[in-house]
């Protein structure tokens, strides 16, 4: 006879793997906006403050994310990561036909509405399936999230290249069968069996109050970094495209490449946080990640790819370590207690990423960007304040 407590503590490798591809699949589409954007730009005559805003009302929704975290603890949400990437594609791959800027506004508002449906039960479905290694778990997640987002550029830039900015709705059917690939996959892996068990749960304000303190401090890291993050996610290929005067497809390309180097990034950092701890592994991305910054934008030529591929490992890295420590925490409301984190993530980076438009309108790309690897370096006197514990 299996003794459950040892099964529990068991890294499900079909699992995980299963739900980090649902991960792949919805980040393929919900990445497609950052490299049409020169397009976009071009065809709605926008700036770059007004670019900021499509993003942040892209990341409004996230406000619910509670509510879904209280639903995911008490029903079966596990569907929603089957079907989430259905509703994403349909309205990512609509983007090149929007004719006017509201147009785009409520497609990415619908998308937002989906993200958040599948972001906050998806990490705790890797946490009951990853044992006693969940920063490994959490590795896997990341590395779905961070290739689809080296793909989903490739994939946007040759359905422009094949059907031009109004053909992109070609796309949605391919989401459609993976869902239904998920659906025989995920069906069986359940969010909230173990909350079931429990015959009284904590009260939302005392879970709350327990955890303020770290959800505090990993938001003062976040805010902090930000900056960096969403710019280059966001302006990147306008970047090389305008500054640089790169062409519209090689910017997408390099985009792609920054986005592969985090596969990286995120698969040794969650693993070695395992074995390291969580601290010492933000530390390291901390201190590094700035200075990688700033060469990247002071060197021309050949000499920016190298530094590229490190500035994607360095900075997306901090993801599944960021996860596994909120993941870490012992509550009994694990859904909730990672919704709240997630509206804070989502909320910090809403608001930055407008300011990252209006400094840019401003000043320029150029100057946003070096601000930014500056102003990360205030991340590092809190991740001394985060738990020692490995």
């Amino acid at each position: 006879m299996i003794n459950k407590s040892t099964s529990s503590k068991k890294f499900k490798s079909s699992s995980v793997i299963s739900i980090s591809i649902a991960h792949l699949v919805h980040d393929v589409y919900s990445s497609f906006l950052a490299p049409i954007l020169p397009l976009l730009i071009e065809k709605l005559g926008i700036s770059y403050s007004l670019v900021s805003l499509l993003s942040f009302i892209q990341k409004t929704p996230n406000i619910i994310n509670p509510f879904i975290g209280l639903l995911a603890d008490k029903i079966q949400m596990r569907f929603m990561v089957i079907f989430t990437p259905v509703v994403t594609a349909i309205t990512m791959s609509l983007l090149g036909i929007a004719t006017s800027y509201i147009m785009l506004a409520i497609l990415l508002f619908i998308m937002g509405i989906s993200a958040s449906f599948f972001h906050v039960p998806a990490p705790v479905m890797i946490k009951k399936s990853s044992g006693n290694q969940l920063g490994k778990g959490m590795s896997f997640y990341m590395i779905g999230g961070e290739i689809a987002r080296t793909l989903g550029p490739l994939i946007i830039v040759g359905a422009v290249s094949l059907w031009g900015l109004e053909g992109t709705w070609r796309l949605i059917p391919f989401s459609i069968l993976a869902s239904v690939i998920l659906f025989f996959k995920l069906s069986k892996i359940k969010v909230s069996d173990d909350i079931r068990k429990i015959e009284k749960q904590t009260g939302i304000k005392e879970t709350i109050k327990k955890h303020l303190s770290l959800l505090l401090i990993l938001s003062a890291f976040i805010f902090f970094r930000s900056f960096m993050r969403q710019g280059l996610s966001l302006f990147l290929p306008t970047y090389f495209t305008q500054i640089k005067g790169e062409s519209f497809e090689l910017s997408g390309i390099i985009y792609a490449v920054f986005q592969f180097s985090g596969v990286f990034g995120v698969y040794f950092a969650g693993k070695l946080s395992d074995k390291l701890g969580r601290r010492t592994i933000l530390l390291i991305l901390a201190i590094i990640t700035p200075i990688i910054m700033w060469l990247f934008l002071n060197l021309n030529g050949y000499f920016v790819i190298p530094f590229l591929i490190l500035l994607g490992f360095f900075l997306i890295a901090q993801g599944p370590v960021l996860l596994a420590i909120i993941n870490d925490v012992n509550s009994d409301r694990p859904a909730f207690i990672n919704s709240i984190y997630m509206t804070t993530n989502f909320g910090i980076n809403a608001l930055v990423v407008i300011f990252v438009g209006v400094l840019s309108d401003l000043f320029s790309l150029e100057i946003m960007f070096k601000f930014s690897a500056i102003f990360a370096l205030g991340a590092i006197p809190f991740v001394f304040m985060l738990p020692k514990k490995k």
